[in-house]
């Protein structure tokens, strides 16, 4: 897409990758802030995460965000981790002739293929909605190329991070430590959120409609009278663009979905009962292993009396359940790469309609429950932005009869 997502904001973190039998340093980051009377520490665990970038970017290690402790006498540490149709129908022949998975790979799902274990990313779902076909390959044949729009976008998104945090390292040595830090991470974000009002990087996890779902907000904030007599929690999403103009409608409606998807996931873990028994068998963890050394210290650090992954999960659920859902109004903010303005904040109601009939169609993707869909002929300008345009046969560059570029919308006038 021609703009940055907010969870494809990089690798631009150094993190040295390492199997469950293996130790890996990790970067942690802590608080710029100058009136934090003590510097709490964040954990950024390995880029385990990775698939949530395979729709429109490489991999990326999650930013966590930064919090104070609870503790009146004296705020402590807390640990945060890791963690990115319209469509016209061709014939059934056609697309199980030119997929880029053999005919012998479409036996099992995409979801058991390539997330086997592992959660689909919210951006894993908006990449989709973008082009089924376009996913199918970049799933298939490999990532799609890094442009140099989106390594700006990628790297506004640290600079927005580094205002609040700068980085530490700690060393895990397990699937369940990498985990740990993870849910941590979730537990640091909404402490920031309740003491400070806002946290930025929010990751979620959660089961949705029967599949787990990951997420990165960019933002979370309280509430104000202006944004909106409803007191829950206002979501934000900030997207970098290389023009000084509102992207086109598919954009904006991918934006939105994308939003709408975090909302979505925030009041299931606010709502719900977390599945603690599917979520260990799910991910192949072990709810009884003692975490290590090194993450159970600055657990302690942090001051929470956990010893194991299941101990973290139940923190987790009860930290989310002292939440109200999410804001019905939504915020979809738009900023100029080259000089940072605000091009546009667009302002928007959840639909619950509209994006459970999107999720489900995703869904049905993922799961093979029907064929990939090409682009609709009107969006197929978005084969210019394509590494597999040459070879897709929805490519219109031999048709004349469809748009070779989006339409573009000047800059809002300032009110």
């Amino acid at each position: 897409m021609a703009e940055s997502h907010s969870e494809s904001t990089s690798d631009s973190l150094t993190t040295t990758s390492s199997t469950p039998d293996q130790s890996a340093t990790i970067p942690i980051s802590t608080p710029r802030s100058n009136h934090v009377p003590e510097i709490p520490i964040e954990i950024i665990s390995e880029e385990e995460m990775a698939i949530l970038d395979a729709a429109f970017a490489a991999t990326r290690s999650f930013l966590p965000s930064a919090i104070r402790s609870a503790s009146a006498a004296s705020p402590s540490r807390i640990i945060a981790g890791e963690i990115s149709k319209t469509a016209r129908s061709v014939t059934m022949f056609s697309k199980r002739k030119l997929s880029a998975c053999s005919s012998e790979d479409i036996e099992d799902s995409l979801l058991h293929r390539f997330r086997k274990n592992q959660a689909l990313g919210v951006t894993d779902l908006t990449g989709t909605e973008w082009c089924e076909k376009q996913m199918e390959n970049v799933l298939c044949l490999g990532r799609r190329k890094v442009s140099k729009a989106m390594k700006l976008g990628q790297a506004r998104h640290l600079e927005l991070e580094e205002e609040v945090v700068k980085r530490v390292r700690v060393k895990v040595e397990s699937n369940e430590d990498k985990w740990a830090l993870k849910l941590l991470s979730s537990i640091a974000g909404v402490n920031q959120f309740l003491f400070e009002g806002r946290t930025r990087e929010l990751l979620l996890v959660g089961f949705v409609g029967g599949q787990w779902i990951v997420g990165v907000i960019d933002e979370v904030r309280k509430a104000s009278a202006e944004d909106s007599s409803d007191t829950g929690p206002l979501l934000i999403d900030t997207k970098t663009r290389g023009r000084d103009t509102l992207p086109a409608e598919p954009q904006r409606r991918n934006g939105r979905l994308q939003v709408m998807l975090y909302k979505l996931l925030w009041d299931t873990v606010v709502r719900e009962e977390f599945p603690a028994t599917r979520f260990f068998n799910y991910f192949a963890l072990n709810r009884h292993e003692v975490l290590s050394q090194d993450v159970r210290d600055n657990i302690a650090d942090a001051g929470i009396p956990a010893q194991t992954l299941e101990e973290i999960v139940r923190y987790y659920e009860s930290t989310f359940k002292m939440l109200p859902i999410a804001n019905d109004q939504l915020l979809l903010r738009y900023e100029f790469q080259k000089d940072r303005s605000i091009i546009a904040e667009i302002r928007f109601t959840h639909d619950p309609e509209w994006v459970m009939r999107k999720y489900k169609e995703v869904i049905a993707f993922w799961r093979s429950e029907r064929e990939a869909e090409y682009t609709p002929e009107e969006e197929r300008w978005k084969c210019r932005y394509c590494q597999f345009a040459k070879s897709c046969p929805g490519n219109p560059s031999l048709q004349s009869s469809a748009p070779s570029s989006p339409p573009r919308e000047p800059r809002p006038l300032a009110s």
